[in-house]
């Protein structure tokens, strides 16, 4: 169980990248299946090469900008439909990937990574190691959070929610989307790489169907707890990442196949999608974020309900 929580800490960056472009942007992304596995090419490729492993991994963070600008310049500049545009872009970084790689997958044993301490001291795979995951997860949630709260987060927002109204203040949309999108997909490769340092390897294969654990973490995590503020949504995308992660350890242990993981991530948003249209979902939720009213005390001396 330590060990799926562990992976879903970690998955839940790839889904705060996923937030930033389903929920704020509202934009369908699909560049996420090729660019995760791009960082977990370039951070394998330089720690082989004898790179610090920090450096190959801020390198991972950048060229993931790199393919989220792309698919922005191709959607924005280009007018291709952004669903498109994203495909066009995932479906050139497995070939970009292979070159990168130059093979189809990139051991990482014996080599000197992020997670080498970790598992050297023996804390990896114990309550300590997600601790400290969950500690890189919550700054990564402050930081979203405190950007989202400046001008140019306000305005990335903004053109997700009405383009046309931000537009009329002068604010280039198209930059947000580039933006947004940049950051999404740098996130994304960040994920992809300290995934593949985590595991050991790195496989061109890696991030086949991402987009959909991605939303499978947003979608769970919203539906469960509240979007009522930027910093609640936030941290409810990391637990849904948890939650998700600890729900397909609980269905391979019930005997379910590998190879059956990506019905069981779709079932999973499927569910996650209509619960909060069940009425009996929405009591039960209404339930545990009611606020209690205040108790005061009438002129008699009897407690009541303000």
């Amino acid at each position: 169980m330590i060990t799926a929580v562990e992976l879903g800490l970690i998955y839940a960056i790839m889904a705060l990248g996923v937030y930033l472009t389903f929920r704020i942007l509202d934009f369908p992304d699909l560049t996420v299946d090729g660019s995760f596995t791009t960082g977990a090419a370039v951070a394998s490729v330089g720690i082989v090469n004898g790179m610090n492993p920090w450096l190959a991994t801020v390198l991972a963070f950048f060229a993931g900008m790199v393919a989220g600008t792309i698919t922005g310049l191709l959607h924005t500049k280009g007018k291709i439909d952004g669903l498109l545009a994203g495909i066009l872009t995932m479906i050139a970084l497995y070939s970009i990937n292979l070159r990168i790689m130059g093979k189809a997958n990139t051991p990482l044993l014996g080599e000197e990574t992020l997670i080498s301490p970790m598992r050297a001291s023996g804390i990896l795979g114990s309550w300590a190691s997600v601790a400290i995951l969950f500690a890189v997860c919550l700054a990564f949630v402050a930081a979203i959070v405190w950007f989202l709260h400046t001008e140019l987060g306000m305005a990335m927002r903004a053109t997700g929610d009405n383009q046309e109204m931000i537009r009329s203040f002068g604010v280039s949309t198209d930059n947000q989307k580039i933006l947004g999108l940049a950051l999404s997909n740098g996130l994304v490769a960040l994920s992809g790489a300290v995934i593949a340092q985590y595991q050991g390897f790195a496989d061109i294969g890696m991030g086949i169907g991402l987009i959909l654990i991605g939303l499978a973490s947003v979608i769970v995590g919203q539906a469960i707890f509240t979007q009522r503020y930027i910093w609640l949504a936030a941290i409810a995308v990391v637990f849904g990442a948890v939650i998700y992660r600890l729900v397909i350890q609980l269905a391979l242990s019930a005997g379910l196949q590998v190879n059956d993981m990506k019905l069981i991530s779709a079932v999973l948003v499927v569910v996650a999608l209509l619960l909060p249209k069940w009425k009996g979902f929405q009591k039960i939720i209404k339930t545990f974020t009611k606020r209690p009213q205040p108790v005061t005390e009438s002129k008699e001396g009897v407690r009541t309900n303000a």
